[in-house]
């Protein structure tokens, strides 16, 4: 299993390298009004995913082992086209992106569904290398291609979605080929459609509250501030999320932890290690990106990128709270109360909402880098309440002490084997 899980993180950390390479390549020839406009679209794509992730998403993951491939494909494809369809109607009317970037936007969108689609039956089929081969391939690809189409007749925002088409494209094509229709493992219990609905419904509850609670912010900025000081922002935030690389690599080990130990102490003690073992990964990933001067950061993405580092302390006490949150959610999740994970990232909206109206219009990107902050600290204060209510921890237990070690250890142990 060691080859599963070490793939899993190093695909992780190279798509990671992948988009923050794209961003580099965006702002050193779109400038940052077109890096603010790729993020709009990338929101709107965003959205798009979270109604066809109702049936085209991690419940497929799920119903890979009991159901037949094609009686899982056909209706997610299915679903895809209307999904698109009623987003294209929508987006004509309610534009989130740029009105001539509304049909493209829906078309990427409904071929990244379909490479979604055949990425998590792969998963599901426990077909660990082609899973994260495709994910990596496709953010490679789309980085060469738009790196290729860029250098040809003047950048525009177009050779983004160009590009888009020629990685999702060619992805979505070698993922269906490499789907078998293999049987079922498992016994299956009730219609595949209605399972597929049933377990993605909640489910992309959740995340579409946590999107808004982190990507809210950037609609709000680019009514109130205009796309350019967006893409300023947005590059700032992609910077600043690396703090959560390792954190969210380590709540997806205690996740499956969780899930498959009974003992409530033991539950919060491994919660706990790596809810600290995350937050101290994520103050030190800060402080770095605090020390950087704006050469670097300009060396990289460009002159237009000024004034980094204030944005992101600003933004420093909600980063390193949301790494605690990965331990946080994942005990939640693992344990069987997503509802709360819900509830925190309702909060967190809330507060985005309420904030983000009264401080960005004057204070511009520093007012959204503070709405950002509370937002993510309301939402790990709510976790740790219900934790600490569930589990009895108290302050003590979350100080540092000689047996995280050990713990961490064992955690890692039974996840890979030895």
């Amino acid at each position: 299993m060691i080859i599963p899980v070490i793939g899993t993180i190093g695909t992780r950390v190279l798509i990671a390298v992948a988009n923050l390479l794209l961003v580099a390549v965006s702002a050193r020839t779109l400038g940052m009004d077109g890096v603010g406009t790729i993020a709009l679209i990338i929101l709107g794509i965003t959205f798009i995913l979270l109604f066809n992730n109702i049936v085209g998403g991690g419940g497929l993951v799920y119903l890979a082992a009991r159901y037949a491939t094609s009686t899982l494909r056909w209706p997610s494809y299915g679903w895809a086209i209307i999904t698109a369809t009623v987003a294209w109607v929508i987006m004509r009317w309610l534009p989130m992106v740029p009105t001539e970037y509304v049909l493209p936007t829906v078309l990427l969108a409904w071929l990244r569904s379909i490479t979604g689609i055949h990425s998590n039956l792969l998963l599901g089929r426990e077909r660990y290398g082609a899973h994260n081969s495709l994910l990596l391939a496709q953010s490679i690809l789309l980085l060469v291609a738009f790196t290729i189409l860029v250098q040809h007749d003047g950048a525009t925002v177009m050779d983004y979605i160009h590009a888009g088409f020629v990685a999702d494209g060619v992805i979505a094509l070698i993922g269906g080929l490499l789907l078998s229709d293999g049987g079922s493992r498992i016994t299956a219990v009730g219609h595949p459609l209605v399972e597929l609905f049933r377990l993605g419904a909640l489910s992309q509850l959740a995340n579409g509250l946590q999107l808004l609670n982190y990507r809210f912010v950037y609609l709000l900025i680019d009514r109130m501030q205009g796309s350019a000081l967006l893409g300023l922002y947005s590059v700032t935030t992609q910077l600043a999320e690396s703090a959560w690389l390792v954190p969210k690599s380590l709540g997806t080990v205690l996740y499956a932890r969780v899930s498959n130990t009974a003992d409530l102490e033991r539950q919060r003690d491994l919660s706990l290690t790596v809810l600290k073992i995350a937050t101290l990964i994520a103050l030190c990933t800060v402080i770095i990106l605090l020390l950087l001067p704006d050469t670097v950061y300009q060396l990289v993405f460009g002159p237009e990128v000024v004034g980094i580092a204030p944005l992101i302390a600003w933004m420093s006490p909600g980063l390193v709270a949301m790494s605690a949150s990965q331990a946080l959610s994942h005990y939640l999740s693992g344990s069987g109360r997503v509802h709360h994970n819900t509830i925190g990232s309702g909060i967190g909206l809330v507060i985005t909402l309420i904030v983000g109206y009264h401080v960005i219009p004057s204070m511009g990107l520093t007012g959204a880098a503070i709405t950002t902050s509370l937002a993510y600290c309301s939402a790990v204060l709510y976790q740790i309440f219900i934790f600490n209510r569930i589990t009895r921890a108290h302050m003590r237990h979350y100080l540092p002490n000689a047996d995280d070690v050990e713990r961490l250890r064992t955690l890692w142990i039974r996840m890979v084997g030895r």
